[in-house]
């Protein structure tokens, strides 16, 4: 059985490696999806249709035609790991989360204890919350392999 596993989140660090790294490791049927993880390319997503004058007219534009993708792989996917970092803000990654509770998507909370507070609701409606990726690969052994 193959699992789909779609990986939001933060961009700047390697925990997308990490995790695919650890399931591939584990012997995990997992196959992997992520957004956009080229910042540039993902604010330019929608310049194709014509760059609008105004900087939130491009970002609108650019965020909708990203949603497909985002939306499409959410909607397919078995399973969500959402990655808060502590250096930004990752207000997308909070969408993904609100949208895979709308949709009863069971998702993974990812994030260090200092912002457990400000995503105390966005970690009520996970399905886990993990500090490392390590605890995200062990997750993903247990549903898998139980």
């Amino acid at each position: 059985m193959s699992f789909y596993v779609y990986l939001s989140g933060e961009i700047h660090t390697d925990w997308r490696e990490e995790i695919q790294q650890g399931a591939e490791a584990a012997g995990l049927d997992v196959v992997f999806t992520a957004p956009v993880t080229d910042h540039a390319a993902s604010d330019a997503a929608g310049d194709h249709l014509g760059i609008p004058a105004d900087g939130f007219w491009r970002d609108h534009q650019s965020s909708k035609v990203n949603a497909i993708r985002t939306r499409t792989l959410i909607e397919q996917a078995d399973l969500v790991v959402v990655r808060f970092g502590d250096k930004y803000k990752q207000w997308n990654a909070a969408f993904d989360a609100g949208y895979c509770a709308a949709l009863a998507k069971p998702y993974i909370t990812l994030h260090g204890e200092e912002i457990v507070h400000p995503l105390k609701e966005v970690d009520a409606q996970a399905q886990a919350w993990c500090t490392t990726t390590d605890q995200v690969v062990e997750t993903l052994r247990y549903v898998l392999k139980a």
